[in-house]
């Protein structure tokens, strides 16, 4: 780590950063003097911190913070090391972090930790699950009352209209773009196609697959922090909140995977269209899971709008072959690359809460060997499939319940994520649209 800031003598100051509950960036700016001493010992704050509502306030009866004392937890670098931090003026670098406690296990109330032990449940069966993510984000002018897309750098022109695969729109953002790349691969995030989405000013970028969920998850975050942060420095702002115009398309963030064996193969794939019964297992787990995973899948107020029936959002628990009418998609393609393509989540999730639960809820089916439902033919909207918690306060109560998250995520995290978002969802409450759409804008 220390050769990062040897060959990078241009750093002057240090963020240590990790991700909350909520996936917020928490953490503090250190001198470039105490980088040795960050590496060596890590930091401290309170365990409460990777527990705040999207306000940044303390949960309300929290046994975290005064029944405990608001004690410190210990947070160390994670093995993804210095990154630059390329939408600031300042050299700086950022330093991932998650925590522990002083006998150094892991705190279970850092969704981190939370992904680690879902892939080391993978390890410990000789199994990899190899990764991809896609996400969904628009640029916005906010200056005004309402959201409008950008001007064109290059025309100046606002086209508040539908772009699916413009090369038009690509262009005239082409200077944010390239930019964008040029951060990702100073960050060692694979960014890889980019293009024009269905709302005005809306763009996916797909990542790289890799046989690191671990990597996969930080990359998704990184990006999210990354694309704000230098939409900012443009003059407009980039949104990954689940559905910005009521109007437009929703943000989403999609998964694909497989999963490897310990030879290196595809246990997905036996050699056929149809798939293995492994893929088949797989698809049962992520099924059984889908209604108590809403909660991470969906985990605002402002995420259910984006679950339309007919508009890309799944709606019910199904999966089909290469059919984006449904929550679990086999995409075609050569039989030693089947995968699945998880779509249900929003791009307002945590990325390690997302991976967690879409990667548990497989290897859960695949332990448990039971058989999917039969794929759905044609369009699953308005099918008589079963339906997912479409509303707030359904997906709480669905996660709560939930005996396939139970055995995902550990209770500590299950505990501290529901009172997170109990209290949200009062104080929500008292908030009108353009309050709630403010709040989250720049925040998920």
């Amino acid at each position: 780590m220390s050769d990062f800031l040897l060959e990078n003598p241009q750093i002057k100051s240090i963020r240590m950063v990790a991700a909350d509950l909520n996936g917020q960036a928490r953490g503090k700016r250190i001198a470039r003097r105490s980088a040795g001493k960050a590496i060596t010992d890590g930091t401290r704050f309170p365990y409460s911190v990777l527990n705040l509502d999207i306000w940044g306030e303390d949960i309300d009866d929290s046994p975290l913070v005064f029944e405990a004392g608001d004690p410190d937890g210990i947070l160390k670098p994670t093995e993804r090391g210095f990154v630059p931090v390329p939408w600031l003026e300042t050299p700086t670098a950022l330093l991932p972090i998650w925590m522990f406690h002083e006998d150094g296990t892991p705190f279970d109330g850092d969704p981190r930790h939370a992904l680690a032990r879902v892939v080391d449940r993978y390890r410990a069966r000789g199994l990899t699950p190899v990764v991809a993510t896609e996400l969904e984000f628009y640029i916005i002018d906010d200056r005004g009352k309402e959201l409008r897309v950008p001007p064109s750098p290059r025309s100046g022109i606002r086209r508040q209209q539908a772009e699916i695969l413009a090369l038009r729109q690509l262009d005239a953002f082409d200077g944010f773009l390239t930019a964008l790349y040029d951060a990702c691969e100073a960050m060692d995030i694979p960014a890889d196609t980019m293009i024009s989405e269905a709302g005005p000013g809306q763009f996916e970028i797909n990542m790289d697959h890799q046989p690191d969920a671990m990597k996969a998850a930080d990359d998704a975050w990184l990006f999210k922090l990354l694309t704000r942060g230098l939409a900012r420095s443009y003059g407009f702002a980039a949104s990954f909140m689940a559905k910005p115009y009521p109007d437009y398309a929703g943000n989403g963030l999609h998964t694909h995977f497989s999963v490897l064996d310990a030879e290196g193969r595809n246990i997905f794939d036996n050699g056929g269209a149809e798939g293995s019964d492994a893929l088949h297992h797989a698809i049962a787990g992520c099924l059984a899971a889908m209604p108590g995973s809403m909660l991470v899948f969906a985990p605002h107020a402002s995420s259910y709008d984006r679950y339309v029936p007919g508009a890309h959002a799944p709606t019910a628990a199904a999966w089909a072959y290469e059919n984006r009418t449904t929550a679990l998609r086999v995409p075609a393609g050569a039989p030693a690359a089947r995968r699945i393509e998880h779509r249900v989540a929003g791009g307002d999730i945590n990325p390690y809460l997302f991976l967690a639960a879409v990667l548990g809820a497989a290897l859960d089916g695949i332990e448990r060997a039971e058989a999917p439902p039969a794929p759905v033919k044609g369009s699953a909207y308005g099918a008589d499939l079963p339906q997912l918690p479409i509303t707030w306060a359904d997906a709480i109560e669905a996660f709560d319940k939930s005996e396939a998250i139970a055995r995902i995520f550990p209770e500590e995290l299950r505990a501290n994520f529901l009172a997170t978002k109990r209290q949200e969802m009062r104080y929500m409450a008292e908030l009108s649209a353009e309050e709630q759409q403010e709040l989250y804008l720049d925040t998920v």
